[in-house]
């Protein structure tokens, strides 16, 4: 039997978009079960001493920059290192993925997510338009309107504050984690590390 990888993820961050194929891959090929958290990585800066980009020096938001496209040429993944819509509102986006995890299961949802991430980071698309999001929700085979409205129900925005909430206490500071039993692997660039778990078993 395969592990078990909890996927922490934040709806607008690049790093989790480019190594969204790749994780998986991983799990698919190690018979590893995934499930999704879309958290509140505002909430989880602000508690764990990290800071969102605008406060960040010149320097390292210049850094960045450079990573994105080395990374994004490295992958071969077309991204636009500076989109369009970045930060996209995650206030529908995130319940509507945590809904489709918790009615219709863990594979939609991580399908869902990520086809969000390509809308930003790929596409120059607003995630955080109403319409915009049927579109995506429309791609990955699921009915916009059902799951545009099980995103608006309250239970969803308070259970991404319980997601995050737990992230926090189990150690998460960064998107994207992965966490394997007590092991946290953050970041794309760590899905070397994440495989060699995996094949542990």
């Amino acid at each position: 039997m395969g592990l078990h990888i909890d996927y922490y993820v934040s709806l607008n961050s690049p790093w989790t978009h480019l190594g969204a194929a790749r994780i998986e891959a991983m799990a698919m090929a190690a018979c590893a079960t995934m499930r999704i958290y879309p958290a509140d990585f505002g909430a989880i800066f602000a508690a764990s001493g990290g800071l969102p980009l605008p406060k960040r020096s010149a320097q390292r938001q210049a850094y960045r920059l450079a990573e994105l496209a080395r990374w994004r040429d490295w992958l071969g993944i077309p991204i636009q290192v500076q989109p369009k819509f970045f930060p996209s509102s995650e206030q529908l986006s995130a319940p509507c993925v945590i809904g489709v995890r918790e009615t219709m299961g863990d594979g939609p949802a991580i399908k869902l997510a990520h086809r969000v991430l390509k809308a930003v980071w790929q596409e120059d698309k607003n995630a955080g338009d109403v319409a915009t999001l049927a579109g995506l929700i429309g791609d990955v085979g699921l009915n916009a309107d059902q799951v545009l409205k099980l995103g608006e129900d309250p239970r969803w925005a308070e259970r991404r504050i319980a997601d995050t909430e737990a992230a926090l206490r189990r150690g998460v500071f960064g998107a994207p984690c992965y966490v394997i039993g007590e092991e946290i692997f953050w970041g794309q660039d760590r899905l070397a590390f994440v495989e060699r778990r995996l094949a542990r078993g």
